[in-house]
């Protein structure tokens, strides 16, 4: 499972904010609340928070094993 706790961290220590991401940066509150529930988000976001945040991925989310995890 990836956890996007760290994105909210990154984001509480940034200039910006919910409003500024949906508003200035144009990104879906479906896309928001995606991260708040730990639900699937595309590489190009991930991309575009990054980018936003100026941080690098680490800052926005990790790897948790999950027994939820796709049997390989």
């Amino acid at each position: 499972m990836i956890d996007y706790s760290y994105f909210w961290e990154t984001l509480k220590n940034s200039d910006e904010n919910w409003y500024t991401l949906t508003v200035k940066h144009h990104i879906s509150h479906s896309t928001l609340h995606r991260l708040k529930h730990n639900k699937d988000i595309s590489m190009k976001t991930a991309n575009d928070l990054c980018r936003i945040l100026h941080c690098q991925i680490q800052d926005i989310a990790q790897y948790v094993p999950s027994d939820d995890d796709q049997i390989l």
